[in-house]
């Protein structure tokens, strides 16, 4: 039963509280380090682990990658000439790793964490499709593992909040609860995942690989292919969803009566309000349709318009995450959320393409040298048989007759030949990671959220503001005077 809240009662349970940040150094990392930072200043400590080879190297990072960047512009306002002492008090960088046990901490430093740490939040997370096998497995699967069991180390804590996606359902369609994962689920009926097997799996590869004195580079494809092949052997598209997934199930099988709280995110999309609207680091997929758009780059994509995007705002995901460790903190339970749109205020792939064109008619994109760009309508296809079909015809027969033309001249264009095919090949393995996300036919449920939000949307209109109701973007506008913007000036 969550209990009512008002916005100020969020910010003073940060009051006081010692805090571990994993993930920092990444986009929502970022905005959650800075929204503590300003709306609770009395917070204790921000305990900030990131991958360093020594505390100095970590310090070093976080001034360069987190307290120098734009996004604490506000903060720095806020406390002038005082800031440096201000974060110098704050923020403890530590250099450590959730692939390791006890994140390879030594013992004075476990110590200290162990018994101070209230709270933990673990968005330490590879999110590449395409990853290598172990490297996923390493921070999304064993990272969660290691982060559980040392959270049960810790006397004081009151909530581990674990930041996973959305998109862990893989192609489901229809409605999509906020339900756990059990261990060894599948999303492919007839199959049960041995997580310990994958370990194993994984492990005897590279043993094999090194005794045959595999290249670094066939070791790095044999290990991307394993992924894929692993993932969709058991129903998730790619190797980041399959692994958040195991990750999900480790965190609901060790964390025994645990107060832990699982975020579910959709595409998460640059800050709606605050502090800076519009900042954003990082191409999501539907960025790569603006940009692509703005330099008449990109001829064609991968889209049903009419397939809703679920996107949310990066500012509304950390304040879910803050009001959620609020509403959990010691409830010896297991709390998913999904932090998405797509049920309470659907936006099509439509209102992208035609916000996006009204903007460019308005802004006209320039080239190199300030001359306007001629704009022409990207083409879409709605289905993956129709643009493959599309393809063939517009590359992949020039490249075969461009292949027979080389052996005629006895191998003149071969490396062009080689080029051009290495393209072609990326461009097919491309289309196939984002398909089930741009064709993407699920709508998750988000009653959960809803629950949470109806509790504490009292006095949100005070000083401290912790919206997450997406009922509240008008996309047309988000997108049109904010999100592309946004992009556009973090490609500056």
């Amino acid at each position: 039963m969550i209990c009512e809240m008002d916005a100020d009662s969020v910010v003073r349970y940060f009051r006081g509280k010692n805090i571990l940040i994993t993930g920092s150094t990444g986009f929502l990392g970022k905005v959650l380090v800075e929204k503590i930072l300003r709306v609770q200043p009395a917070v204790k400590k921000l305990f900030l682990l990131v991958r360093a080879t020594d505390d100095g190297s970590a310090k070093r990072r976080i001034q360069t990658v987190v307290t120098g960047r734009e996004i604490l512009k506000v903060l720095k306002e806020k406390h002038g000439n005082k800031f440096e002492r201000f974060i110098e008090n704050k923020l403890c960088p530590l250099a450590g790793d959730i692939m390791y046990e006890n994140f390879g901490l030594h013992n004075v430093q476990l110590k200290e964490l162990t018994d101070d740490v209230d709270i933990i939040v673990n968005g330490a997370a590879t999110t590449n499709f395409y990853e290598r096998y172990d490297v996923a497995f390493d921070t999304n699967v064993l990272g969660a593992k290691h982060v559980c069991a040392f959270a049960k180390k810790c006397a004081k804590l009151k909530v581990l909040l674990h930041v996973s996606t959305a998109y862990v359902a893989g192609e489901q369609e229809g409605l999509i609860p906020e339900k756990p994962f059990v261990m060894g689920e599948t999303l492919r009926e007839g199959t049960h995942l041995y997580i310990g097997s994958e370990l194993n799996l994984i492990k005897y590869t590279l043993i094999e690989l090194n005794t045959n004195s595999s290249s670094e580079k066939a070791e790095r494809r044999t290990m991307k292919e394993l992924g894929l092949k692993r993932a969709k052997q058991f129903g998730w598209p790619n190797t980041y969803v399959f692994t958040k997934a195991m990750g999900e199930m480790i965190l609901g099988h060790l964390r025994g009566d645990l107060p832990v709280v699982i975020v579910r995110p959709s595409i998460i999309t640059s800050l709606l309000k605050e502090p800076l609207p519009g900042w954003m680091e990082g191409i999501r997929t539907i960025d790569s349709v603006i940009i692509g758009y703005a330099k008449q780059a990109l001829k064609f994509f991968l889209v049903d318009p009419n397939t809703i995007m679920d996107v949310i705002p990066g500012d509304m995901v950390v304040n879910a995450m803050m009001v959620a460790m609020a509403a959990h903190s010691e409830e010896q339970a297991q709390t998913i959320y999904h932090v998405t749109s797509s049920l309470r205020n659907p936006a099509s792939y439509t209102i992208l393409q035609e916000t996006g064109h009204h903007y460019f008619v308005d802004n006209l994109p320039r080239g190199k040298n300030g001359e306007p760009i001629r704009l022409s309508k990207m083409r879409f296809f709605s289905t993956v048989a129709w643009l493959r079909a599309y393809m063939v015809i517009k590359y992949k027969l020039p490249l075969e007759m461009l292949h027979l033309v080389n052996i005629v001249l006895c191998g003149v264009f071969s490396r062009l030949y080689d080029e051009l095919s290495r393209k072609y090949i990326l461009a097919v393995k491309l289309i196939e990671l984002y398909a089930p996300y741009t064709l993407f036919k699920g709508c998750f449920d988000n009653m959960n959220l809803e629950r949470l939000r109806m509790a504490t949307e009292q006095n949100n209109d005070g000083e401290h503001y912790f919206d997450f109701d997406p009922k509240t973007i008008d996309w047309d506008d988000y997108f049109y005077r904010v999100h592309i913007p946004g992009v556009l000036k973090s490609l500056a």
